[in-house]
């Protein structure tokens, strides 16, 4: 498996191809219920069969890759178990676009040769989505992979579904739902997607029973369903409605009645005219204050969203319209409404109105409010222990500010929808017996299927029934209804481990350790397994949840084909490498902001893996004949400093991703390798690595060697790919750095002294550089320089660094303390203490350095005005993360310091010059 040398320039491609091979053929994924460590347990969200990767799965799969990654390496039993969703809808769209190709339909073929086709297109394509997965180098168990409708599943599915109704907890009902008039099915919130479009605010005149002279205008964005209105609210507090509370308008182009009613909760006084019309049949709102004042429900439209005769007559509509109205679309019925309304001198106003619709998040279709029996989950008993682990820490919400949305949603919560209305998917599990339910069991639709109505009494069981209980009837229908998708993910964290089996693995890994998630699902997916596991498990299914941001454009807005702006993972893996995309998302997960992805930003990582690769070509120029038994016997300023920093940043490392700060600990590798690692250490022990006789040589190696060994460990749970090629070309213990042991902290290793000093050394280095630019001195050219310091002990300390001061500041070097300090013709650069005079000689133009020391006291001061701007900002220190304010104020006074110092300079250079 190893590699004698790295080549040139790192390929990406070659290497991730070859070590996801390697991982996966070896089997060091690979779970064990028996293995002695504590467990550490993380169920993979399920992807959609139909999907393919995109960022936001990159964002969400890197993230937990990198705890999986993290917790085996620190020895725990760790499993992270990979599926995907049957996505019921999606799928079923899919394959019915297939068949309308080919020129048949789901209804020509019948439902058992139409989920027959369903499971080839499962076995053809679903898996696409794995495949991405491995190639973003995710280090899930996939012997273990899962499906939502494998037959492990479905049994769990079937059994939650009898307990829950045997419990009282499901029965079926007729309430208004979400759905969809093309797809001819129910639809869960998550699966309506909500724009705003331009509409009108019609305001229409409700002639008052008792004196038809005198109207009550109401405002509303549908008038066709006025024709379904039961009550017109008004707020009790309005004093313009108040005397007409309890009496009854006639409803227009009808020869109803209907009440007015006082509703402080439905009625915003501010909106319309203040008078609301109330249509339970046709608004979730007024479903509710339908509900509170005992109001009947008149549904008007079929499920094609077309006015129904049915609907019309129950609704009592004028003759004279009625048969224009049947069977007409939402929109025709809208504008045969709004003439009629007009001609009958009914339509007070009509007004450009911006309004919210919902369309079907697969075919577009507008979405409609619908009356219908459907199966539900009573959910309240379920919330309310859901309610309490949360509240008590039992289940940890990060960012936890997000803990009080789930608490509210979770206290308003609705009985929740469960049946849709296709083929695709778990099919419920009633039985109708066709003796008893002979009188009220309706004819079959075109496709087939059954029109099961509210009264008929179900018969639900695991297994089909082969008699009817009551009559003894042989003859049943089942209930063609299937459920909905989150249903079944709703039991993820313990159907996956085998429930109801009581399996090793249930009990070696439930409850689960973390889920990973975005703000979008916590609701419909994350509350519900939360439920689940209280109620069928005795237990949370997950002790942390982890809510990750969004990516978005560069702009910050949401990515989507119609605008262009997608960032394909797949494309950016190929252009600049996996470590590269997994790094940058990985970076930008900072909690409550949406990620601004751009592929500049890749990019710059990518350069962070060369740099890498790089560095490790370097060492391994001079890491020849290092064994890896050897022990480190560097006691140079370089290699106790070096380590004492890489110890340091172990610290950082490990305490960021305990709190899921991915963002931070990120950046604490990114700064060690490039700019303590490269910039410093690497250039500090050039000289001796260069010098074959240098006695310090063998132990500097050796230190070389361990640091990069334990970084690239360090590193490995963010860049898998180029560690562990990295690794395998070093002095080495086992076979992959897979399974090593995550670097902890050593306390021989921190040292406080060399600390101390690398920052006095890095003080006068940086002054040195300063005043080669300001005098324009070329970086060849040998200048002399006087360092200085206010206290006598830190010249000791910087003379011991002579010869690095030599070579890193490219000049001759004279220590002395401060009352020794040489005046004439040094300019002197001061700054903590530190004083670096350089020898003015005589070629150097005073002006012109004058003037490039102006030019940088003014960007100075541009840049400290800037970011006091944004300290003093209320709205910004309102919204900006603690350590972004802390990292602008210590800019803030670092800028202060290098002012005081350039102004020091400038005074200097003016007195040189006589001005």
């Amino acid at each position: 498996m190893s590699t004698p040398q790295l080549e040139k320039t790192y390929d990406p491609k070659a290497v991730e191809a070859r070590w996801s091979q390697v991982w996966d053929q070896q089997g060091y994924f690979h779970a064990s219920p028996t293995h002695p460590g504590q467990p550490y347990c993380i169920v993979i969200p399920p992807p959609n069969i139909t999907g393919s990767l995109h960022v936001g799965h990159a964002l969400n799969h890197s993230i937990q890759d990198i705890l999986i990654r993290w917790r085996r390496m620190q020895g725990r039993n760790v499993l992270w178990l990979p599926g995907t969703d049957h996505a019921g809808i999606a799928t079923q769209n899919v394959v019915e676009k297939q068949l309308m190709a080919e020129g048949a339909s789901r209804e020509s073929i019948g439902r058992e040769r139409f989920i027959e086709r369903v499971w080839q297109w499962k076995t053809t394509y679903g898996n696409t989505i794995v495949s991405q997965q491995k190639q973003l180098g995710e280090s899930c168990d996939w012997d273990r992979l899962r499906f939502t409708m494998d037959e492990g599943l479905s049994k769990a599915v079937l059994e939650v579904f009898v307990r829950l109704h045997e419990d009282g907890l499901i029965y079926r009902g007729e309430r208004l739902i979400n759905w969809c008039p093309r797809c001819l099915t129910a639809l869960s919130d998550i699966e309506v997607e909500h724009e705003d479009v331009k509409g009108k605010l019609y305001t229409i005149r409700y002639p008052l029973a008792k004196d038809p002279t005198q109207y009550l205008l109401v405002a509303t964005t549908r008038p066709e369903t006025m024709l379904g209105d039961t009550a017109v609210a008004v707020h009790p507090e309005d004093e313009r409605y108040r005397h007409l509370i309890d009496e009854e308008v006639r409803l227009p182009l009808t020869t109803r009645t209907i009440p007015i009613v006082k509703d402080a909760i439905l009625v915003d006084r501010e909106f319309g005219t203040g008078a609301v019309k109330i249509t339970p049949a046709h608004d979730f709102n007024d479903e509710k204050a339908g509900e509170r004042h005992h109001l009947r429900r008149i549904s008007l439209f079929n499920e094609h969203a077309q006015l129904s005769p049915l609907g019309l007559q129950e609704a009592q509509v004028d003759d004279a319209i009625r048969g224009e109205l049947a069977l007409t679309s939402v929109q025709d019925a809208r504008g045969i409404v709004v003439k009629e309304l007009d001609s009958r001198g009914l339509l007070a106003a009509t007004d450009p109105h911006k309004m919210p619709i919902g369309k079907c998040y697969r075919c577009k279709t507008v979405v409609e409010p619908f009356l219908s029996p459907q199966w539900f989950v009573k959910i309240q008993p379920l919330a309310e222990p859901a309610i309490e682990v949360v509240e008590t820490g039992q289940v940890r919400i990060i960012p936890e500010g997000w803990k009080n949305n789930y608490l509210g949603w979770m206290r308003d919560i609705k009985d929740w929808c469960i049946s849709r209305q296709i083929w695709w998917g778990h099919q419920i599990p009633a039985w109708y017996c066709k003796g008893c339910n002979a009188d009220i069991l309706l004819s079959t639709k075109p496709d087939g299927t059954w029109v099961i109505p509210l009264e008929a009494k179900p018969i639900v069981a695991k297994t089909p029934p082969t008699h009817c209980p009551n009559c003894g009837g042989q003859e049943f229908i089942h209930d063609p209804d299937v459920l909905d998708t989150w249903f079944s993910s709703a039991l993820w964290p313990f159907s996956t481990l085998g429930w109801p089996e009581q399996t090793p693995e249930l009990k070696k890994y439930y409850p689960t350790s973390t889920l990973v998630t975005g703000l979008d699902i916590l609701f419909f997916w994350v509350a519900r397994m939360i439920m689940m596991g209280l109620k069928f498990m005795g237990d949370v299914p997950f002790r942390d949840v982890y809510i990750h941001a969004l990516v978005r454009d560069v702009e910050g807005q949401k990515m989507s084909k119609s605008k262009g702006n997608v960032i394909d993972p797949l494309h950016v893996m190929e252009q600049f490498g996996t470590d590269a995309l997994r790094f940058t998302l990985a970076s930008m997960a900072s909690p409550g902001r949406d990620i601004k992805l751009a592929e500049e930003r890749i990019e710059g990582y990518r350069n962070f893996a060369n740099k890498i690769w790089n560095a490790a070509r370097f060492a391994h120029i001079y890491l020849a004949g290092i064994k890896e038994s050897m022990p480190p016997t560097d006691r140079s300023f370089p290699g106790l400093w070096i380590r004492s920093r890489l110890n340091d940043t172990i610290q950082v490392v490990t305490m960021e991703l305990e709190a899921y700060r991915f963002d931070r600990a990120t950046n604490a590798l990114y700064h060690f390798f490039w700019h303590e690692y490269c910039d410093w250490y690497l250039e500090l022990i050039k000289p001796v690595l260069q010098d074959t006789m240098h006695p310090q040589g063998s132990a500097t190696r050796r230190m070389l060697q361990e640091t990069l060994e334990v970084f690239l460990r360090l590193l490995h749970p963010f860049m898998p790919f180029i560690s562990e090629e990295i690794w395998q070309t070093l002095p080495h213990t086992g076979e992959t750095i897979v399974t090593q042991p995550y670097p902890v902290t050593q306390t021989d290793w921190h040292d406080p002294s060399s600390e101390e000093t690398f920052h006095l050394f890095e003080q006068c280095i940086g002054l040195m550089r300063t005043a080669r630019v300001l005098l324009n001195y070329p970086p060849g050219k040998e200048v002399r320089f006087f360092v200085t310091h206010e206290d006598p002990a830190a010249i000791v300390r910087l003379g011991t660094l002579e010869q690095e001061l030599v070579h890193l500041g490219r000049g001759q070097i004279s220590l002395t303390h401060v009352s020794q300090r040489p005046m004439s013709n040094v300019l002197g650069l001061i700054r903590d203490g530190v004083t670096v005079g350089v020898s003015v000689e005589g070629d150097v133009d005073l002006n012109k350095a004058l003037d490039r020391l102006v030019k940088q006291i003014a960007e100075t001061d541009r840049e400290s005005q800037r970011l006091d701007g944004k300290l003093k900002s209320a709205d910004f220190v309102s919204k900006a993360p603690p350590e972004v304010i802390t990292d602008h104020q210590d800019r803030l006074r670092a800028l202060s310091r290098d002012r005081a110092m350039l102004t020091s300079s400038e005074q200097q250079l003016r007195a040189m010059l006589g001005a």
